[in-house]
């Protein structure tokens, strides 16, 4: 069925891309053979596992004539990444060394950190510098971005002076910043030109280009004018000029701008691609999608490490050390232990309350484990509308009275049920007890869970600390607290 629907939308998408076929023929054969390979999902999967050993015992037979002979520019860059990548180390240098060289560049760019870094430790010199000469601008740096100083020092060594100038401005932007991201490689237009001329120059330049699908419009001095889909081009009649479909409505970034900025533009504006201008609108590159929608992966996987406690790492789970995984949980647990002992002091401070009605130990669990849970609940709702931008930070009084609201109805509710598992335990003192210390600490940890994300991000610090065990230690002082206060005045002093 999945194959049929997919199918389907390849069919219904084709006829408006013929359009394109007569100006830009590659990317509709292009385009045409992805939705064939599309439709056949699961007879290409059987297909390239066969191929997979088809190739791996070319290796071991060490046919390498045939190996290079294969069809490799047939095959999506994907298909083949994930190929190479299944194959164990010393056949998956091989095999890149063989694939046609504009094929490997394209399919270095698309693994994954590690495997890129080990592919390098086993290539030569000028079979690196092949493929840093090649790899887009943007890709070049990430990887600039990820190997140590002394490597990265020793691959810039290996670039032309004009590349070599090129990585350098890019590195020389702040980390984690838009210009660690950006490619100059990009598409640009005069005014002043007719349609006709501005598609032979899209043409001449395509190749280069890092995307197509948006043209950019440049003035004499490389001032951006306007940001237009190719779709403009190829509508608008040959003779005008490209100043009478300008409308000027177009978003860019700053160089400076953090890169989660690029992630939240492309998705409230829906584009795949946004320019990068200097503070006097100069444009210098562009950020396109496959770049962000990294950056937003790795955010995402710093904000789930965050909320667990764990200090965000450096590399991949499989790259990381036993010494790395205990150095970036150790910090945090040693912290949360301190902050635990205060619930031990709390405790120690009515040891005699405790031991004259005994009942009250059993529901200190309960309590507390409540009161945690609705913390983190509340924590991680917050610190997504954050990071989503679904909540700004000055709408603090607005979700204070809200979740006000929504804590007082969870605490009533619960504190019911509490109160009659208090009373049937410990009698009708006991339940009162439980249900009222149920239903305040589900309101103030319901508080503090949407609170502690606003208060951190006033200072200028990422709401994602508010992790649900910083959560749950603190509910837990705060809940020993509320619950001793409240039995002391129901039972009085003991």
């Amino acid at each position: 069925m999945a194959e049929q629907v997919a199918g389907f939308a390849c069919e219904r998408s084709l006829p408006s891309l013929k359009t394109y076929s007569a100006v830009f023929p590659d990317f509709f054969n292009l385009h045409f053979h992805y939705c064939l390979s599309i439709a056949a999902t699961g007879e290409m999967e059987v297909y390239m596992e066969d191929l997979k050993e088809q190739i791996s015992n070319l290796i071991n037979q060490q046919q390498w004539n045939q190996l290079r002979q294969l069809a490799w520019n047939d095959y999506l860059i994907p298909d083949v990444a994930s190929l190479l990548i299944g194959l164990n180390k010393a056949d998956r240098v091989i095999l890149f060394r063989l694939l046609p060289r504009p094929v490997a560049t394209a399919v270095f760019s698309y693994l994954e950190k590690e495997d890129r870094n080990a592919l390098l430790k086993d290539l030569t010199n000028e079979e690196t510098r092949y493929l840093l000469t090649n790899l887009p601008p943007d890709d070049r740096t990430t990887l600039f971005e990820e190997l140590p100083g002394q490597v990265t020092q020793r691959l810039l060594n290996l670039l032309n002076p004009d590349d070599l100038k090129e990585a350098r401005l890019l590195l020389g932007y702040p980390e984690e910043s838009v210009g660690r991201l950006m490619t100059p490689d990009y598409v640009a237009v005069r005014p002043q030109w007719t349609i006709q001329e501005a598609i032979n120059h899209i043409r001449l330049k395509a190749r280069n280009s890092e995307t197509l699908h948006t043209i950019y419009v440049i003035d004499e001095s490389w001032k951006l004018l306007d940001s237009l889909e190719l779709s403009q081009f190829i509508l608008a009649n040959p003779q005008e000029t490209v100043e009478t479909i300008l409308n000027k409505s177009f978003i860019s970034l700053s160089a400076f701008d953090d890169r989660e900025m690029a992630v939240k533009v492309m998705q409230k504006y829906d584009v795949f691609s946004l320019p990068v201008v200097d503070s006097d609108g100069i444009l210098l590159g562009l950020v396109t999608f496959d770049d962000v929608m990294d950056v937003a992966e790795e955010e995402a996987t710093e904000d789930f490490h965050k909320t667990a406690a764990v200090t965000p790492l450096k590399a991949s789970y499989q790259e990381s050390s036993i010494k790395d995984l205990v150095g970036k949980r150790m910090g945090w647990l040693i912290a949360l232990v301190f902050v635990s002992l205060l619930s031990s002091g709390v405790i120690a401070l009515y040891e005699q309350t405790l031991q004259t009605v005994i009942v009250l130990t059993v529901f200190i669990p309960l309590l507390l484990g409540s009161g945690g849970n609705a913390g983190a609940q509340a924590s991680t709702l917050m610190v997504r509308a954050l990071a989503t931008s679904d909540v700004t930070a000055d709408e603090w009084i607005r979700v204070f009275f809200k979740e006000l609201m929504v804590g007082l109805f969870l605490g009533v509710f619960m504190g019911i049920i509490s109160s009659i598992f208090g009373s049937m335990r410990g009698g009708l003192q006991i339940g009162l007890i439980v249900g009222l210390t149920m239903l305040t600490i589900i309101i103030a940890a319901n508080l503090i869970g949407v609170m502690l994300p606003f208060i951190l991000t006033k200072m200028n610090l990422d709401p994602a600390v508010a992790s649900n065990p910083l959560i749950t230690s603190i509910t837990d002082v705060m809940g020993l607290l509320i619950y001793f206060a409240i039995a002391t005045m129901i039972l009085g002093p003991l």
